[in-house]
């Protein structure tokens, strides 16, 4: 894992993510703590467990895109799910073991890639020497002459020059592919998916490779080699274990919508299994032995963030045994027209750069005066207060209202420039913002 500091975290997620400081405080310390514990002596590092974060606020403020972020933040394994789509073991539906055997799977993912990188050097000489056989298959008579011999070594010696200097790209190899066979479903039930991962391994391990010739460019036979020397350059068992290692060390899951699994149980109907799902999830959060693909995978150590908006249930709904697994709060504040003006501007890839991008890609150059920004602040907060709130997901639907006869025309009417002033915003939004019956539909 990244050795960041927690200002450091922050300031990261600052250049995607306006404001909710305290989410992102508590992330970042979460973060922190992993990197610390590692620091530890080891009889004290195995007593430090986690501590796991609930983070609470509406709809569109930013707690999946923390997770997002995150993600590419931290170089460690790192599994984004939502509990609404696990049910109670012996329901259809994915059952919550399988979380872990996700996280498993991003695990040898970082890991592969690691040993990727550190082969490529070697798994590239390979695939040149094996490109040269190609170009120049070596002679069957072993009792050619000297003079032959060394005319062929100054023939291959001249062929790997020009391929390192890549003048022989273009030019056409026969070489034998490896087609995989397509997976196929076995079972659909649930608690299966690792069963049929297994057997789908054990049955592509036995069947005869289907292998044919193939015509290619040295340059795409070069990617197939490569891929090649890297396999057989990766000590498999070793990123097994290393993977496993890394998965219980420094992994994260993020569990998202927990509140859909929140509430009184029920014996039927749609929510017969929320309290079975809840009773599934804790052992793994208090810390389990889940049995993957690479091997078994204990959760003691495993950092959990969980978010959810909670708009018909609390938090104080969960198990009670849940709650105190998730011994950190956060709430997440409503977003006002002020925070709508800077999610507009601020972020690294902010909404107005996007869509000035994609106009750019048909010739048109779209300017939106700071008075525009202001105008569709406005209309996004006060449809938030008049109709359902969704938070920052209003600016997207409104800027495609916006911009929808521009983009409809860009191609064909030959406009080079659109300046969006607020004149400009309340033309194309007031009406349909101000008639509530409307906005409900399209905004």
């Amino acid at each position: 894992m990244t050795d960041l500091t927690p200002r450091q975290i922050v300031a990261e997620l600052d250049k995607y993510i306006v404001g909710q400081n305290d989410a992102k405080r508590a992330v970042a310390v979460a973060l922190r703590n992993r990197w610390r514990r590692r620091q530890l002596p080891p009889e004290l590092r195995a007593e430090v467990a986690p501590k796991n974060i609930i983070m609470i606020g509406p709809t569109g403020v930013g707690k999946t895109e923390i997770a997002r972020r995150l993600a590419s933040l931290v170089q460690a394994p790192f599994c984004k799910v939502e509990a609404s789509k696990y049910t109670e073991v012996g329901y259809h539906g994915r059952d919550v073991e399988s979380v872990v055997r996700d996280l498993a799977e991003a695990s040898y993912r970082l890991v592969r890639q690691l040993e990727r990188d550190r082969v490529m050097e070697d798994a590239e000489e390979r695939a040149n020497r094996r490109l040269l056989d190609l170009l120049l298959p070596k002679s069957r008579n072993e009792f050619a002459e000297e003079e032959a011999k060394e005319s062929r070594k100054k023939a291959r010696e001249s062929l790997r020059k020009k391929l390192e200097a890549g003048d022989l790209e273009d030019r056409p190899v026969t070489m034998r592919v490896e087609r995989k066979a397509p997976s196929i479903q076995m079972f659909s039930n649930v608690g299966m998916e690792q069963m049929e991962a297994d057997l789908q391994q054990m049955f592509e391990r036995f069947s005869p490779k289907d292998a044919k010739p193939r015509e290619m460019s040295v340059k795409e036979a070069r990617k197939h080699l490569v891929e090649q020397a890297v396999e057989e350059l990766i000590d498999k068992d070793a990123a097994y274990e290393r993977a496993v290692q890394l998965a219980e060390e420094s992994g994260v899951i993020f569990i998202d919508e927990i509140d859909k699994v929140a509430g009184p149980g029920s014996s039927h109907g749609p929510d017969v299994s929320r309290q079975g799902v809840q009773r599934d999830l804790l052992p793994i959060v208090e810390g389990t032995a889940v049995n993957t693909r690479y091997g078994v995978v204990r959760t003691e150590h495993v950092l959990f963030i969980a978010a959810g908006a909670f708009h018909v249930a609390k938090p104080s709904d969960l198990m009670p045994e849940l709650q105190g697994r998730f011994p950190i709060r956060v709430e997440l504040n409503d977003l006002g027209k002020d925070d709508f003006v800077r999610i507009l501007k601020e972020p690294k890839t902010s909404l107005l750069r996007q869509y000035t991008e994609l106009m750019a890609a048909d010739g048109v150059k779209v300017t939106f005066g700071d008075d525009a920004v202001e105008a569709l602040a406005e209309i996004a907060h006060q449809v938030n207060k008049s109709t359902e709130n969704i938070g920052a997901r209003r600016l997207h639907t409104i800027l495609e209202k916006l911009l929808e006869e521009a983009s409809f025309n860009a191609p064909d009417d030959g406009t080079k420039k659109l300046k969006i002033d607020a004149a400009y915003v309340r033309s194309k939004l007031q009406k349909i913002s101000e008639n509530q019956d409307l906005s409900k539909y399209i905004l």
